[in-house]
């Protein structure tokens, strides 16, 4: 299992400097991929954009891009944009958003999740590709194609499942999937067998599976997890993840981060090794200190 290191806003409020000195620092690290994900400060891809041809000797990522926003052709052109920018280092990993803030910040419909992200798959493996496309849908219209000289490959394609339906379309349709504050029960339970057989069923290479959590090595567990439960909040009252956490047989996130001494750390990071997880994004949490300390536990272990 490989280590990634989460950048931005998921860690506090950043600079541009400061997100392109967290991919820096990963990279001296030797940490596998650096992974931005979006939320409602920095976008994702520009800011992976700039770090990653900024520094030029790690893998980096989207995990994730929420896709009701954006249509297949605007968000092909965008990422193959950011993929020519970091030489072919981009992995695009997108999602259907949480419904609540799809529909209640943006008026969009939020009705056939799976069926819409079936019809978003569809057509952006083929425009990432440089192919034209002419697909008329139920839920997306797209005709033409996306040039970008100097973005090939393709980027790989995640997607965030955790549904079971959403897990069995991401293993035909994508590269993988993406999840975020998803325990190891779930994921070797449900999660990572259900992916496998749907990538297999419809003759693909093993998927992958990242999986992300805030991380922090502290001696004061008690403490950082009520700060996370405060912070992450809403991961425990959204459907989406509410599921998940019950599969985990938790209350909230604060239960599947991954908080204590460095021994504890590392043992929970073994489980999800176990689990079928094949790479872990670490979100470092806390002060300035508690996340020094956690990444440098994290470089230890990844090397």
């Amino acid at each position: 299992m490989r280590i990634g290191l989460a950048v931005g806003d998921v860690r506090g409020p950043s600079t541009l400097d400061a997100v392109v000195d967290q991919v820096r620092v990963a990279a001296d690290a030797g940490f596998a991929t650096a992974w931005s994900s979006q939320a409602l400060g920095w976008d994702a891809l520009t800011t992976i954009a700039v770090a990653g041809a900024t520094v030029t000797d790690i893998a980096v990522g989207t995990a994730v891009v929420p896709v009701p926003q954006r249509h297949p052709m605007m968000l092909a052109g965008q990422a193959l944009t950011v993929q020519a920018a970091v030489t072919g280092r981009l992995t695009l990993g997108v999602g259907a958003g949480i419904g609540a803030m799809v529909s209640g910040m943006f008026g969009l419909p939020t009705d056939r999740p799976v069926q819409r992200m079936r019809e978003y798959l569809t057509v952006l493996g083929p425009l990432l590709r440089g192919e034209s496309v002419d697909y008329r849908g139920e839920t997306v219209t797209v005709v033409g194609a996306v040039t970008v000289p100097g973005s090939a490959p393709a980027p790989s394609v995640l997607v965030a499942a955790m549904g079971p339906r959403m897990v069995r379309l991401a293993g035909e349709l994508a590269d993988g999937t993406a999840t975020w504050m998803t325990g190891p029960k779930a994921l070797g339970e449900h999660i990572v067998p259900a992916i496998t057989k749907a990538a297999a069923n419809a003759g693909k290479p093993a998927p992958r599976v990242v999986a992300g959590l805030p991380v922090c090595v502290t001696d004061t567990a008690d403490d950082v997890r009520a700060r996370i439960a405060e912070q992450f909040a809403l991961a425990a009252q959204v459907p989406e993840y509410r599921a998940t956490l019950d599969r985990e047989g938790v209350t909230g996130p604060e239960d599947v981060a991954v908080v204590g001494s460095e021994t504890e750390v590392a043992r929970a990071l073994s489980r999800f090794h176990d689990a079928g997880v094949t790479e872990f994004m670490a979100a470092p949490y806390g002060t300035a200190d508690e996340q020094n300390r956690t990444v440098d536990l994290l470089a230890e272990l990844a090397r």
